[in-house]
């Protein structure tokens, strides 16, 4: 295996992984001639010697290499399933501490100028963002959750059934409201299910504060979130509306 074996997609897990270029080539290197020594990781990973005891170091930490130290210390590379891992934990450590900060410093600053009390409309763009807004707002349902699934929000409802069992669980009020195309008997438990043959698009209210609409027939042609009053009662109304006229799932 050469370095120019490994694709341009591997290349960019490792870069998304946090490896920087210098730290790609070390590892590669590594995997490709087994042990190695600083100077050799540097000759033959094309590092300037100047900057390789900081990479192999940075690489050590970050849980990709292993180190012997001895007279001159020899370098291993670590399975890429097991530097994978450290990564992922590593990850997960560093979204807890910005969780931590953000809600514990910044949040409380958003509040006190009173910035949620001017109404916002958001177009969303991108399955991630659409299923991160998503998963932001059921973390925060207090009461009441009204979910209308059309066959194409499939997506980014199925994405979040596990959190609308749990909040069935602890005593919120849940209805959802799906077309025949789902099979609707298999989140019966997610609260009441309503089912409908068809909706001109769909969306997700909460608390009757927020919603997540979607837009469209055959795709969701737009996704805007919003907390502006008068654009969730009428959401929130018209959710009723098809409600009250949908069968109902034994």
């Amino acid at each position: 295996m050469t370095e120019a074996d490994i694709s341009d997609e591997a290349r960019r897990v490792l870069r998304e992984a946090g490896l920087t270029d210098y730290e790609s080539r070390a590892y590669l290197s590594l995997l490709k001639r087994g042990v190695m020594t600083a100077g050799e990781v540097s000759e033959h990973g094309g590092i300037p010697y100047s900057k390789v005891y900081e990479t192999l170091n940075s690489l050590e930490k970050k849980g990709w290499v292993e180190v012997k130290r001895e007279r001159p210390s020899r370098y291993y590379p670590k399975s890429p399933s097991e530097a994978l891992e450290a990564a992922r934990l590593r990850l997960e450590d560093m979204v807890s501490e910005w969780k931590r900060l953000v809600l514990g410093e910044l949040q409380p600053l958003y509040e006190r100028r009173e910035l949620r009390e001017k109404p916002d409309i958001w177009i969303l763009r991108g399955e991630f963002g659409i299923i991160a807004k998503l998963q932001e707002m059921l973390s925060a349902v207090k009461t009441e959750l009204m979910v209308a699934a059309p066959d194409f929000a499939r997506v980014f409802i199925a994405a979040s059934v596990p959190a609308l069992k749990h909040l069935q669980d602890a005593g919120i009020e849940v209805s959802a409201m799906v077309t025949r195309a789902w099979d609707a008997e298999k989140i019966a438990d997610i609260g009441e299910v309503r089912v409908r043959d068809t909706m001109f698009g769909g969306g997700v209210i909460v608390d009757a504060k927020e919603a997540l609409l979607f837009l469209g027939e055959d795709k969701p042609t737009l996704v805007i979130w919003s907390n502006h009053t008068g654009l969730v009662k009428f959401a929130r109304d018209y959710f009723q509306y098809l409600w009250d006229s949908a069968q109902a799932v034994q």
